[in-house]
């Protein structure tokens, strides 16, 4: 007769060991780096455009137009590359889960090893990874979930997510980005805009670095610092470059 599993005791590991209440989301750290992508993507790139344009000397509303143009510019084209990475995505994760599905009427012993193979190779016996897998496959549904996560890497309930969620997402993060080197301009003029313009785009990445830190775990003046150095450069190449073409074209 085969010996009983001892019953587990929580309450007799450190009080760190607590489960929490709801864990927390797994694709946090995924989700958040979309959202920097995006945010800094439009920061970024509007930040440049401003300077280099700055950098030309052209007029006070030439700055404006281009910098609201390069805003909803750049937010269409992140919404619809994004909406269409999506789309694409669920259309092959359904695909692939479709001749999974075949696979599991037409090969029911092939399917069936392969779930035994899936679960030695998590550490259960022959015996026991043999006894969950037929389970499954009497199931049915439960083998094609297991299947799709653990063979083909697939979430069946996501998909990769809502194509429109991602489009509308990008497109509003891309637009806040891109608003903020564009914003000063449209209050202040000439010399104090371009530096407000700056300063704020700045400050924006110094405070896109340090919220990455805290999921990142690389300390947080590195992280924001390496932000800022980042927009500064990019920023003042493309204010030299405007300048050059400025006076040469000029």
């Amino acid at each position: 007769m085969p010996a009983e599993t001892p019953p587990l005791r929580p309450d007799a590991d450190p009080p760190q060991c607590a489960l929490p209440e709801a864990r927390p989301d797994r694709d946090a750290g995924t989700k958040l780096r979309a959202a920097v992508l995006g945010a800094n993507d439009g920061l970024v790139s509007n930040l440049c455009l401003v300077m280099g344009v700055a950098g030309a000397s052209m007029a006070h509303s030439s700055i404006v137009l281009t910098g609201m143009a390069g805003l909803v510019s750049g937010a269409c084209s992140m919404a619809l590359g994004e909406w269409l990475s999506v789309t694409n995505a669920r259309e092959m994760a359904s695909k692939r889960i479709a001749e999974e599905e075949r696979l599991l009427r037409l090969c029911p012993n092939t399917e069936t090893q392969e779930l035994i193979d899936i679960f030695t190779a998590k550490g259960l016996s022959e015996v026991s990874a043999r006894r969950v897998a037929l389970q499954l496959m009497n199931d049915g549904r439960g083998a094609l979930d297991t299947l799709s996560r653990e063979a083909l890497g697939i979430d069946p309930t996501e998909l990769g997510g809502n194509p429109w969620n991602a489009a509308g997402t990008s497109f509003l993060l891309f637009s806040l980005g891109a608003l903020v080197p564009v914003a000063p301009f449209l209050f202040l003029d000439g010399a104090a805009a371009l530096v407000a313009s700056l300063l704020s785009s700045l400050l924006a990445l110094l405070f896109s670095g340090a919220v990455t830190a805290r999921f990142t775990g690389r300390p947080l003046a590195f992280s924001a610092l390496r932000q800022v150095l980042v927009g500064t450069l990019a920023a003042a190449l493309t204010y030299g470059l405007g300048t050059a073409l400025g006076v040469g074209l000029g």
